[in-house]
């Protein structure tokens, strides 16, 4: 008989709206990738811009290939692209109209006049601007004759200045000149899209439905629709704006970074949408002011905007904190009121395979990033043949900024919302948190990341075909039970969807045949934590209550001796949410508020038993029922973050190393024996830091190879000078690199005899307190691998790293040692708006 509740549910729920594959050139309607989704009214979907298949191989049918990009040049029926929803676009003169407009911002204006005569008081004071002036009469006639100079000074700088900041403008404006262009641009991307991801870009039409019906009313209202995706491969842009163009939406200005402004490549992305900018610019006021000009100029004139919420691309496959350069310009655009107001539209894209996870492999590792050319281009063609699966694009609810900042002002109605000042960094940081958040919402777990995160999470060296399918129909359970969202592929069982995902995959899963089971393994883990690390925030509170817990699972014994206190449990899980802060996105109830919660629904779980006293929690151990599972799901969340604690010792455990040897005779000024602590570049030690987890893994006391990534160690590295252990200071002048020292109070003692470190005192204690979470492994019980051969390693590589680079900081600020960079942390809000201009404006 079937159960009531069941049949009452399934007929209250309402049917799902389905998805569109836009690299068709018809609207084809496909399964919902997300059952949950409601539907959209069928009527909209004939307002859709539908084409003639035009699927079309060069090598198969040459002359109809290129018959065919030109008709997308001409504009013939469907191609044409004309009234697309929204500002004006695509005519000759749109470049020139645009620079005028920057150019001719009476904030771009007063910038210049106040760089220019700031220039001309230090000229003055300098003496650059009285020479000859004795040979004047009289002081009447001297002062005359002064500011008559200062008047010419002042005129000439102004048109210098005014010079560079039209070369400015002109490499850093997008080009929408020509309608032929972007139409051939669309179909050459196209076929280059539909070739790497066989399966497809997909949308959901209830999402696209909306967001045509809100572009329809920006466009009525000449106010931008701002598009925040996330970031994880050079396909993001391209796929939005072959969603925009497909739906008829004029495209948006895309923030890129200029290092893709590289010859011919660099021009045809700019024609498309590009609008270039230096990664820094802090100490380049004028350049500020022309981005904040042009950022005006966009979204006064309602044309609609593109920038990456998390800056570049992620590198790990996790979404990364929010960075505030681009939304401090947008949020002063509006409350200056220069901008009445504009849409946020929070993006997700995920894909079932990133072409880039093998470079960023080798970034992570350490190896220098080429910059990029036209031959690295042209030779990655090699990707077009390969079949990397789906890309799935979503779109959130699109929200009036102009609502959010009058809702939080009215919190805070007097708070400083001046540049800088405290309630403007609490509303960028509160902007930026909830743009991840709605991401996140909306984000789709793709069966590749499913498959990643199930081979990287096991204990044995593979797993059966059917223990996989299992298990992935569990994770698919948590992450919907965690409110997330996991592909369906219109019911096609989760066996088949397995099979598609390996297929995908490729080479970075292996096939044991001849078995009494097919057997899969990771074969490149490195590559696979980029798709495992998409899951991860979901379940990042589990994670850390686990290895929390671990410090006492690890001592083994009977389970009464694996029981841990409330307090302890309490203790770490604040000391890693701290240390990880800088990681992961929390929620925002509080580290109490949030352990209490995670305690209960890992108990509804059946992972732990909790004992309790009324409401008060007393302890916490492995219930029962998980032992008896072998620990399979516990383990789960230990796997998850294992990787990320090992970085995090490692980087502990480098910064050691930085202890300084006794100074010899003539060292640092001083006598023999004599205390000093040189600085060292921050890279340097970084890449010790590597070095160390290179031979630590081979080694067998590092089981984690991704441990020893770049983004981690520069993750630990900042979040030691936060807590106060290391120092860091930017020398003179600014282009040299930053140099790093232990903060004296944390400085480990030496033996006075052997000179070798002593493992003891504060750093010691942090970096055990860090290894209490540790995976525990062969020759690594109680510290005493680290307390005797990685120590002396370390100390090893600390002595020729101080041989190599002691000294380098050069002249060094003084005052602060804390040197904050770009962008915004806990301390402040960077627009690009510093002091200085190449030589001219450098004050």
């Amino acid at each position: 008989m079937a159960n009531p509740e069941a049949t009452k549910s399934a007929a209250g729920k309402q049917p799902a709206a389905p998805d569109m594959d836009i690299l068709t050139s018809t609207v084809t309607i496909h399964p919902p990738l997300v059952p949950e989704q409601p539907v959209a009214p069928s009527a909209g979907l004939d307002t859709l811009p539908t084409a003639q298949s035009t699927s079309l191989e060069f090598r198969d049918a040459p002359f109809e290939f290129l018959r065919e990009i030109s008709r997308h040049y001409s504009g013939s029926g469907w191609r044409a692209y004309d009234n697309p929803i929204g500002q004006p676009v695509f005519y000759p003169g749109f470049t020139e109209n645009m620079k005028n407009r920057v150019l001719n911002s009476e904030l771009l204006k007063q910038r210049i006049l106040d760089l220019a005569t700031k220039r001309v008081e230090v000229e003055l004071k300098e003496g650059l601007l009285s020479g000859g002036i004795e040979k004047i009469k009289g002081e009447e006639a001297q002062a005359k004759e002064i500011a008559n100079r200062k008047k010419r000074r002042l005129r000439e700088l102004i048109v210098s200045l005014n010079e560079v900041a039209a070369r400015d403008v002109d490499g850093m404006i997008c080009k929408f000149e020509s309608k032929r262009f972007i139409r051939a641009a669309y179909y050459i991307a196209m076929q280059i899209l539909a070739r790497t991801y066989h399966q497809g870009v997909h949308v959901s039409t209830e999402e696209v439905l909306r967001l045509r019906r809100i572009a329809q009313i920006a466009a009525e209202k000449k106010q931008s629709l701002i598009f925040l995706p996330c970031h994880r491969s050079h396909i993001d842009y391209v796929s939005l704006q072959l969603i925009c163009y497909q739906l008829g939406i004029v495209l948006p200005t895309v923030v890129a970074g200029d290092n893709l402004n590289f010859p011919v490549v660099g021009q045809f992305l700019q024609h498309a949408g590009a609008f270039y900018i230096r990664r820094s610019f802090s100490r380049d006021s004028l350049y500020g002011s022309v981005v904040q000009a042009y950022i005006d100029a966009l979204l006064s004139e309602g044309f609609n905007f593109e920038c990456f919420i998390e800056g570049g691309r992620s590198r790990t496959g996790k979404l990364l904190p929010p960075k505030f350069g681009i939304l401090n310009f947008i949020l002063d655009s509006l409350l200056s009121e220069r901008v009445s107001d504009s849409y946020i539209i929070p993006v997700s894209t995920q894909y079932d395979k990133v072409i880039e996870t093998e470079a960023y492999v080798n970034e992570l590792l350490g190896i220098p990033k080429r910059k990029e050319n036209l031959i690295d281009f042209i030779s990655s063609s090699k990707v077009l043949s390969l079949k990397m699966g789906r890309v799935d694009v979503r779109f959130g609810r699109p929200w009036s900024l102009r609502e959010f900042i009058n809702t939080q002002i009215a919190k805070e109605p007097n708070a400083d919302m001046a540049e800088g000042g405290a309630g403007r960094l609490r509303l960028l940081r509160t902007l930026g948190y909830k743009v991840l958040a709605d991401i996140n919402a909306v984000s789709v777990v793709m069966p590749t990341s499913l498959i990643g995160t199930i081979l990287l999470t096991l204990r044995g060296r593979g797993v059966g075909k059917r223990e996989l399918v299992r298990r992935i129909e569990w994770l698919s359970e948590r992450i919907r039970a965690k409110g997330g969202r996991v592909a369906d592929f219109g019911g096609i069982g989760t066996e088949t969807v397995v099979e598609r995902g390996l297929e995908v995959l490729g080479e970075l899963v292996g096939r044991v045949e001849g078995l009494a089971e097919e057997t899969f393994y990771a074969v490149d883990r490195f590559q696979l934590s980029f798709y495992r690390n998409m899951v991860i925030h979901l379940f990042i509170s589990e994670a850390i209550v686990a290895a929390a817990m671990y410090t006492r699972i690890k001592q083994g014994g009977a389970p009464p001796n694996q029981v841990i206190r409330y307090a302890a449990l309490l203790d770490q899980v604040v000391f890693l949410s701290s240390l990880f802060r800088g990681e992961f996105v929390f929620p925002p109830e509080g580290v109490r508020a949030n352990l209490h919660r995670t305690i209960s629904g890992l108990e509804a779980d059946g992972v732990i038993t909790v004992e309790r006293e009324g409401d008060q929690v007393l302890s916490v151990e492995l219930s029962k029922q998980e032992r008896d599972q072998g620990r399979e799901n516990y383990d789960f969340y230990c796997f998850l973050i294992w990787p990320f604690i090992e970085g995090s010792w490692l980087a502990g455990v480098a910064i050691i190393g930085l202890t300084p040897p006794a100074a010899k005779e003539g060292e640092g000024g001083g006598e023999a024996g004599r205390e000093w602590n040189p600085w060292v570049p921050v890279k340097a030690a970084q890449e010790m830091a590597q070095l160390l987890g290179k031979t630590l893994y081979h080694q067998g006391d590092l089981s984690y190879f991704e441990a020893v990534n770049k983004q981690t160690m520069a993750n630990s590295f900042l979040r030691f000078e936060e807590e106060g252990i290391i120092l860091v200071r930017k020398p003179i002048p600014a282009p040299t690199a930053p140099v790093c020292r232990l903060a004296p109070e944390w400085v480990p003692k030496r033996d006075q005899k052997t000179g070798k470190l002593i493992p003891e005192g504060r750093l010691w204690d942090f970096v055990e307190k860090i290894a209490k979470s540790r995976r525990e492994g062969k020759n690594r019980r109680d510290g005493a691998t680290v307390s005797r051969r990685v120590l002396v390693l370390v100390g090893e590589l600390g002595e020729e790293l101080f041989r190599m680079h002691a000294g380098e900081g050069g002249m060094v600020r003084g005052g602060d040692e804390r040197v904050s960079g770009e962008g915004v942390g806990e301390g402040g809000a960077e627009k690009g708006k510093g002091k200085g201009r190449r030589g001219l404006a450098r004050l």
